[in-house]
């Protein structure tokens, strides 16, 4: 089985960025304690501070969908629902 790295972007409305931005700092710890992360980072973009990006691996896909049933992130997707502006989520398998 292939890992699954993800590159996650999400951009905040400006209203809200740092209410986004706590959120998402609370989703790492817990995030990389799961069974199947094997790395989570979290990166705030120098020219626009309301885009937030994740750089996420994962040992399976079958790991990244059991990441969306924690309560970590349930409760973020809940909070910061109608605080984001745009969303975009990446996957990606390695093939070289």
């Amino acid at each position: 089985m292939s890992k699954i790295v993800v590159l996650a972007r999400v951009k905040a409305r400006q209203d809200s960025m740092e209410t986004v931005k706590c959120e998402l700092l609370n989703m790492v710890e817990p995030t990389r304690n799961e069974a199947g992360c094997i790395d989570y980072q979290l990166h705030q973009d120098t020219e626009d501070p309301a885009v937030f990006v994740f750089y996420e691996t994962w040992e399976s896909a079958a790991a990244l969908e059991k990441h969306k049933e924690t309560d970590h992130y349930r409760h973020y997707a809940a909070t910061v629902f109608g605080l984001i502006e745009e969303r975009v989520v990446n996957k990606l398998i390695r093939i070289a």
